[in-house]
């Protein structure tokens, strides 16, 4: 026998609203839902810390900074560390180093008292061990690491950034003491612009005269000692010291301006470096000694030598050869 079927209900079962909470309560749909990490990022959070960006939970300018680091400053900075060497190298080969024309006289001028080379080479030797504690940390793990492993070049990071940390402030004060020693001798004259305009008679071999220092070093003088040093030395006073409530935005932008002006730097010391060493004869001895011969002086400095004859000049005439003050 067939089942009866059972007629649908006319209406819909009634639903009942729920009822009113009271305001606050934690039954309150979406009370339990976390911000977004936008809202995070741009409102001040609340911190029980006092301090500046102690309520900022979110920051995304370290990525921005490892961008950029990582990416244009690593890549453009190892090419121009790896470029300008060459060329000096080439340049080097194919002109070698400038030499004088005349005999060495066997008379000498001082050309550098004891203060200042001994001021010189505290900013030239420290400058160095940053240089390469600098480097290491920037190119380190692209070159180092590969060779030796991550646990070598993690203890190599360490050391080079103590180095870095406590070679800085004697760098810096060796910045400020060269300043205020080699000022006086660096102003600029107008015979300067002529060397400059004939750059020197580096390439056409014409005598150019010039004062104590030439305008190619007047240049080296206030771009790099004076300009880059004083970058460098600010932007390395925020990073070393963090505690001078600084923003973790104003440590990221000190630390990208730090690494670009010191390859600059340190671009631009290869040049001074070659030139005051293997690429003029008889230069290094002056810094070395203190001495330089009356020959030398004449053909490199021309306009300074007059005056040391004359007895305008601060430095002197001493004659044969003989140890400098100090060297003895």
């Amino acid at each position: 026998m067939a089942a009866t079927p059972v007629a649908a209900p006319d209406t819909a079962p009634v639903v009942k609203s729920a009822p009113a909470l009271p305001a606050g309560s934690t039954a309150q749909p979406g009370w339990n839902v976390p911000p977004k990490w936008s809202d995070v990022e741009l409102k001040p959070q609340y911190a029980s810390v006092p301090g500046r960006e102690m309520n900022v939970l979110l920051e995304d300018k370290g990525q921005w900074w490892r961008t950029i680091r990582n990416g244009p400053v690593t890549f453009y900075g190892g090419i121009l560390m790896l470029v300008v060497p060459a060329l000096l190298l080439v340049f080097f080969a194919v002109k070698g180093p400038f030499k004088l024309h005349g005999a060495p006289s066997g008379k000498l001028i001082e050309r550098f008292n004891s203060a200042e080379r001994m001021v010189h080479w505290t900013m030239a030797l420290s400058f160095v061990a940053l240089s390469v504690s600098g480097l290491i940390l920037l190119f380190g793990k692209y070159v180092l690491m590969p060779v030796f492993g991550a646990s070598v070049f993690a203890w190599t990071a360490q050391v080079m950034k103590a180095v870095h940390n406590f070679v800085g402030p004697l760098f810096m004060f060796s910045l400020v003491a060269f300043f205020f020693m080699y000022v006086r001798d660096n102003y600029f004259k107008p015979i300067d612009f002529t060397w400059l305009a004939k750059f020197g008679g580096l390439l056409s071999g014409s005598h150019v005269p010039s004062g104590r220092f030439n305008g190619g070093e007047k240049v080296w003088f206030w771009l790099s000692i004076v300009m880059l040093g004083v970058i460098i030395s600010v932007s390395g006073l925020i990073l070393l010291f963090p505690n001078w409530d600084s923003t973790r935005e104003l440590m990221a932008e000190a630390n990208l301006v730090h690494g670009i002006i010191a390859i600059l730097f340190m671009a631009a010391s290869l040049g001074h470096i070659y030139i005051g060493t293997i690429g003029t004869q008889g230069a290094y001895q002056g810094m070395r000694k203190g001495y330089v011969d009356e020959t030398w002086a004449k053909e490199h400095h021309e306009m300074w030598y007059n005056d040391v004859k004359s007895g305008k000049a601060v430095q002197k005439p001493v004659g044969a050869a003989q140890p400098a003050a100090g060297d003895d």
